[in-house]
């Protein structure tokens, strides 16, 4: 499943296919692996195993810090959002049956739901994301997966029709690259937040509201390269401490102007929080190929 998931991948330079080399590394040794294109452009592994791709100027995206990045794999991994993985778990499922199907998860983060769709579906797959914090946690938690530093916004650094499924979870999108990367017939799931999403820890920490009709601009932006083929709206009730409350509000954008000390300062005194997260689940999907 490794070597698909390597045959997906273009050197960000000329384009060319890009080869792995070397092997993966005893448990706590450093990578000494690389990808490397014929022209000779070579990436090499950071010793946490994942790699970056980024050239040139590189990204001018803030990408998350270590702490948003320990945040987030901490809520995560006590299975407060496990409703969330289990229905993308499912979705993802019919899309990854080949034998050679890959999985794009842009914006992978510290690789949480990726994860949960590997456990229940074995494939070939490929995370990117900005953040090389993040990444060092989904490397360690999907060490077969080859994880990419890498900006959204630029070419993907993946072939035409390489990839049978792309996910998003709260993460920025590209239409115009997840069509071209995506084969015939295949699906992206986006997940985005809904009006009313975590709205009384918003209230205490002062995080962004959602605003109306996101869900329509998603539509809209996503219309001219896919079909909506379905979409979900999924709530889960969450009770949480302070200290939990506060890792769920930095791990988010909040995280970039708050500290997680003012955070915790926001929710003094309050004991179990009570919130509702609101997610809408959408299923697009590409044109199959012509018979």
């Amino acid at each position: 499943m490794l070597s698909d998931a390597v045959r997906a991948l273009r050197c960000p330079v000329c384009q060319d296919a890009l080869g792995l080399e070397g092997t993966s590394p005893a448990e706590g040794a450093p990578s000494r692996r690389s990808l490397r294109c014929p022209a000779g452009h070579s990436f090499d592994a950071a010793k946490q195993g994942y790699f970056n791709l980024l050239t040139g100027k590189g990204t001018a995206f803030e990408a998350d810090s270590p702490a948003m990045a320990a945040a987030r794999h901490d809520f995560l991994a006590a299975g407060h959002y496990a409703e969330l993985s289990s229905l993308l778990v499912d979705l993802a499922a019919p899309a990854l049956q080949a034998p050679d199907a890959v999985v794009l998860d842009s914006g992978t983060g510290t690789g949480n739901y990726l994860r949960a769709v590997l456990d229940h579906t074995p494939t070939a797959s490929v995370g990117i994301d900005i953040s090389k914090f993040a990444l060092r946690r989904a490397a360690r938690l999907n060490p077969d997966t080859i994880n990419l530093v890498w900006d959204v916004w630029r070419p993907l650094p993946l072939g035409t029709h390489t990839v049978d499924l792309v996910t998003v979870v709260f993460a920025p999108r590209n239409p115009a690259e997840f069509a071209r990367v995506l084969r015939p017939g295949g699906r992206a799931i986006v997940v985005t937040p809904r009006p009313g999403h975590l709205a009384e820890i918003a209230g205490l920490t002062g995080m962004l509201r959602i605003e109306e009709g996101k869900e329509e601009r998603l539509a809209e932006s996503m219309g001219g390269h896919f079909t909506l083929a379905g979409q979900e709206a999924l709530d889960i009730r969450l009770t949480l401490d302070e200290a939990t409350a506060a890792d769920l509000a930095f791990m988010g954008p909040a995280g970039h102007h708050l500290d997680r000390g003012q955070l915790l300062a926001s929710l003094a005194g309050t004991g179990a929080v009570e919130t509702t997260a609101k997610f809408a689940i959408s299923v697009f999907s590409t044109p199959a190929a012509a018979s």
